[in-house]
């Protein structure tokens, strides 16, 4: 079981203006970047940023959650976390990079748990 990368979420209106805006603060180029059509939404990834754009209505079940953590094998991570006080809050779900889960940790705390496999378009 291992985190690999933390990627903090940042919820915008214009995701356009925003990758420009992170791709000059950061002076890095986006590493991801794909409509989740499912949830009008679309991503991108600058570094350890991970930017979620879309309309007010469509970011609003998502907001609550703080970061994204990228593991090597979500399903491991759902064992330890049920077993550790985290409570689900969006079960196992095939997504365009891989497989997620969202939970809520113990001290109240929700993350985006995300097995990246690749970007199924």
């Amino acid at each position: 079981m291992e985190i690999k990368k933390i990627l903090t979420r940042l919820y915008v209106n214009d995701i356009n203006t925003a990758i420009d805006f992170y791709r000059k603060l950061l002076n890095q180029d986006c590493d991801l970047s794909f409509k989740y059509t499912e949830m009008n939404l679309e991503l991108a990834q600058i570094g350890n940023i991970l930017i979620l754009g879309g309309t007010n209505e469509a970011l609003e079940p998502f907001e609550d959650t703080k970061a994204t953590f990228l593991v090597d094998s979500v399903i491991e991570f759902r064992e330890f976390l049920l077993k550790n006080g985290a409570v689900i809050v969006r079960e196992l779900k095939k997504v365009p990079t891989g497989m997620n889960l969202t939970v809520k940790h113990l001290d109240g705390t929700v993350i985006e748990y995300v097995e990246y496999k690749s970007i199924n378009l």
